[in-house]
């Protein structure tokens, strides 16, 4: 009597002979039955009732060929995961043998392991492997910050839109006195002395015209002129101004150097006369500069000359650099003064006497005389 077997669904029952049959039932008799291990019932509405294994028989492995339940169709094939192609179904209990058609307990368990399979929720993504795990991912690109100045940093100094100007100088004060001087104390008398109105005399026969101007005295600061005069001209055709303040002295010398040095070079260098003499200060009351020491001026004992005019009209202004034949003109000058007056300066002297001729009266020892 031929049984046939469980039918796949890819593949036709083939059947198989008698002998085949009754050799391997007495086969598995003879065998010590096996612990067959305790399988988990499937869920009851996961089987249709038609795949409902059957009940135990006494057959240990097998059950009866003839009660082997018909699996139903294969439904369509999900996608299968990676599990899925890899993993070869598991199945319970030793193995028959045979051929590969399988039994009935190995039917149960692949159809089970099937549902199992489809019933999982497919991964998202690959499961990391153990190499993977072993690895840290690299952490994300967090964005550095712009770096903050350090607040401890000093500012670094800027420069100034505006230079920096040098400190004024503190207001002199009644501390600062000047240094004495023994013409200081000089005051006019009742009547005029000797000396003063023969100098006059002097004066008036050299063409010079002037007027007589009252005393300067200033005892704080030390000026004093007794006996003041303001010329006008210096001869009969050389005029000096503005208000030219000097002592007779200084006015008498500044008459005979004109005279003398002042006409007889602008006639060798230009052919003609000089007319005028810009003066630049005569009587000042003040100090010399930067010092506690007065100024020849504070005693109408020193003239500052500007420039000259000649007859023509041509005027030569004493600078730094003067044009050429001016430059020879009052070089010629310059150098003759120095010993009519005890004291010469002028451009390259200093700043202060860059722009006019410094001549002076002031008494030095031995009669010397200093000239720059």
């Amino acid at each position: 009597m031929e049984q046939p077997l469980t039918p796949r669904v890819d593949q036709p029952l083939k059947p198989r002979g008698r002998h085949k049959a009754k050799a391997r039932v007495e086969q598995q008799s003879t065998r010590k039955p096996a612990p067959q291990k305790k399988q988990n019932p499937p869920p009851r509405n996961s089987l249709p009732s038609s795949l409902t294994p059957p009940p135990p028989t006494s057959s240990p492995m097998l059950p009866s060929p003839a009660n082997a339940p018909v699996p139903e169709p294969r439904p369509a094939a999900a996608p299968k995961t990676e599990e899925q192609k890899t993993d070869p179904p598991k199945t319970d209990g030793p193995k028959a043998d045979g051929p590969k058609t399988g039994t009935t307990s190995d039917q149960f368990n692949e159809e089970e392991s099937r549902r199992k399979k489809q019933a999982r929720p497919e991964p998202s993504a690959r499961e990391p492997s153990a190499e993977t795990e072993s690895e840290p991912e690299p952490p994300p690109e967090v964005p550095i910050p712009t770096h903050r100045p350090d607040n401890t940093a000093e500012p670094q100094a800027e420069p100034p839109d505006v230079a920096p100007q040098p400190p004024e100088k503190p207001a002199e004060t009644g501390d600062r006195k000047m240094l004495p001087d023994p013409r200081s104390a000089d005051r006019p008398g009742e009547e005029m002395p000797a000396e003063e109105v023969v100098c006059r005399e002097r004066l008036k026969a050299l063409g010079v015209e002037f007027e007589e101007h009252k005393a300067e005295s200033d005892p704080e600061i030390g000026c004093s002129i007794p006996y003041p005069i303001v010329i006008k001209t210096l001869n009969k055709s050389v005029a000096i101004g503005p208000g030219t303040e000097l002592n007779c002295s200084m006015a008498e010398a500044a008459a005979r150097f004109t005279a003398d040095v002042v006409q007889p070079a602008a006639k060798a260098e230009f052919g003609t006369e000089v007319k005028s003499i810009s003066q630049a200060s005569a009587f000042v009351c003040r100090p010399r500069h930067g010092t506690r020491k007065l100024s020849e001026h504070a005693f109408g004992n020193a003239l500052d000359i500007a420039g000259f005019t000649l007859s023509d009209g041509r005027k030569i202004d004493i600078s730094p650099s003067p044009p050429e034949k001016d430059a020879k003109f009052l070089n010629a000058v310059r150098k003759a003064a120095c010993g009519p007056f005890k004291t010469v300066l002028g451009p390259g002297a200093d700043a202060d006497h860059a722009l006019h001729f410094h001549l002076d009266l002031e008494p030095r020892r031995h009669g010397g005389t200093f000239c720059q």
